[in-house]
């Protein structure tokens, strides 16, 4: 193996997704694929989970034992994964179609590459690669990848150990969608170690949620709590009550003490999720407890308390824009935004909507323990067609909707929602109405223009056909065939 990737494992030895992502990366460059996962036995399980995989450049991560491939005994194929973990052996496979072994996983593929993962004489986990080719892989490839295998075991091992120590809330990540995704990521690993406040901004169903989540859960604070607070979900009267608390008797109702969001963050981070909604009377209290960490409850005539906050806030607001219309605070602005992470819609990187709709297909299946495990080639055409002015949000929920209305193992274009059934019959029609040729494409274009000069010119010429065609500059027979063409008569006065 490489010293390259000797080097880099050391480097994230504790780092559990850094460790199978370099090892990926690795496997993928040296067998010349897009595809790779590593998968690791679970003894809880009973089966290999797959919590990190590229699909075609796209790393996909999904925590815990979100996918389990568990060994099979009722007759149907195990899968090459699992065959490989149990055999011990390589298995190479350079034709699915003709493989009684493949099973498919996530999305189809034509050849599959796996090898063990040996640790102390037995295996603990399988590398693979696969390709949409047949024939993709020869036995040097095999050889190549069993070092690979052999050499990462001792680092996956440590991570792994490392990983089962600690509590495993990450969210799960999706990287590599777009080179719009990949400056937010940059981003991310760049912040994330820090304690600068971030804006993340994007329209609505971008994903803004889930990027702060993912901030906090790669940071220092990853063990801390994270408190969200949407502000255009509490009325305007009850959020600085919602945000710092109120002593006993502050307001009619208040008969208790209340700890706010503030003090209940201590320690951890606080995600300000819609801020543009924050209303103006408030925005100078969350400055100052932003700026110095200090939080008085509402009604207390005592002393600021004292917070250690991490602070991330969201919006789909114009925020510059309110400011120049004296609706927000420059000053809170400046502050929050040291850092602004704009996440792209769902639109700018439709190439990749097979892959994140089998997310969240397996996603949407295991949490209602549905058998549910691949989209139809026309159900992907129905979402390919619609443009998602509700981005990620909005397909997550498609692919719920679908997977609870299917009635078998594949989503079907009538399990998906009306309204995107709707939109792909309309492109369907425009698209067979649409001219095959470039004769037709030109007769659509310049037809309507041909025959409106013509009516033009005859009328100039009062129905005088020869007079016309010397100033178009073509012979009589010419002009009656085009006037035949579209339908012209000559009278006294040219009708269409």
């Amino acid at each position: 193996m490489d010293a390259s990737l000797d080097t880099d494992l050391q480097l994230h030895s504790a780092d559990m997704e850094a460790v199978a992502r370099r090892l990926v990366e690795h496997a993928c460059t040296r067998t010349q694929t897009r595809n790779g996962a590593v998968f690791l036995w679970d003894a809880k399980a009973k089966g290999l989970t797959v919590d990190f995989h590229m699909v075609e450049g796209v790393i996909v991560t999904l925590p815990g034992t979100g996918s389990v491939l568990k060994p099979r005994r009722d007759g149907r194929a195990n899968g090459i994964a699992v065959s490989c973990f149990e055999s011990g052996n390589p298995y190479l496979c350079n034709d699915t179609a003709q493989d009684p072994n493949y099973a498919r996983y996530f999305l189809d593929v034509s050849a599959v590459l796996a090898v063990p993962i040996p640790w102390q004489g037995k295996p603990i986990g399988v590398l693979t690669v696969s390709s949409q080719r047949t024939e993709a892989f020869d036995y040097s490839h095999v050889q190549q990848l069993e070092e690979i295998a052999s050499a990462s075991a001792k680092y996956l091992r440590r991570a792994s150990l490392a990983r089962q120590t600690k509590a495993d809330g990450r969210p799960f990540v999706i990287k590599g969608l777009s080179p719009a995704w990949h400056e937010v990521e940059r981003k991310l690993e760049q912040v994330s170690a820090t304690d600068v406040p971030v804006l993340v901004t994007g329209e609505s169903g971008t994903g803004k949620d889930l990027v702060s989540r993912a901030i906090h859960f790669n940071s220092k604070r990853a063990g801390k709590p994270f408190v969200t607070v949407n502000c255009a979900a509490i009325p305007e009267t009850m959020l600085e009550s919602v945000l710092f608390g109120h002593v006993k008797g502050a307001f009619t109702g208040a008969s208790f003490d209340k700890v706010g969001e503030f003090q209940k963050a201590d320690g951890g981070t606080l995600f300000l999720d819609e801020l543009g909604e924050l209303p103006l009377m408030l925005q100078a209290k969350v400055l100052r407890a932003i700026e110095q960490g200090e939080v008085s409850p509402l009604g207390s005539n005592g002393a600021p308390g004292r917070v250690d906050v991490r602070f991330i806030c969201a919006t789909n607001r114009d925020l510059p824009a309110m400011v120049k219309e004296g609706k927000f605070r420059d000053d809170l602005y400046f502050r929050v935004g040291v850092i602004s992470v704009e996440l792209p819609a769902l639109r700018t990187y439709k190439d990749n909507l097979p892959i994140l709709a089998q997310v969240f297909l397996q996603q949407a299946a295991q949490r209602h323990g549905r058998k549910v495990s691949a989209l139809s080639k026309e159900a992907m055409a129905v979402l390919l067609a619609w443009d998602f002015p509700g981005n990620v949000r909005e397909l997550k929920n498609a692919l719920e909707h679908a997977v609870v209305m299917a009635r078998g193992d594949t989503v079907l274009p009538e399990d998906l929602p009306r309204v995107m059934r709707g939109a792909a019959v309309k492109a369907e029609a425009k698209v067979s109405a649409a001219p095959q040729t470039l004769a037709a494409l030109r007769e659509l274009w310049l037809g309507p223009l041909e025959k409106k000069y013509l009516l033009e010119l005859l009328d100039a010429h009062e129905g005088k056909v020869e007079a016309a065609a010397k100033v178009a500059g073509i012979n009589r027979v010419t002009l009656y065939r085009l006037m035949q063409k579209h339908g012209l008569t000559v009278q006294r006065r040219v009708k269409g």
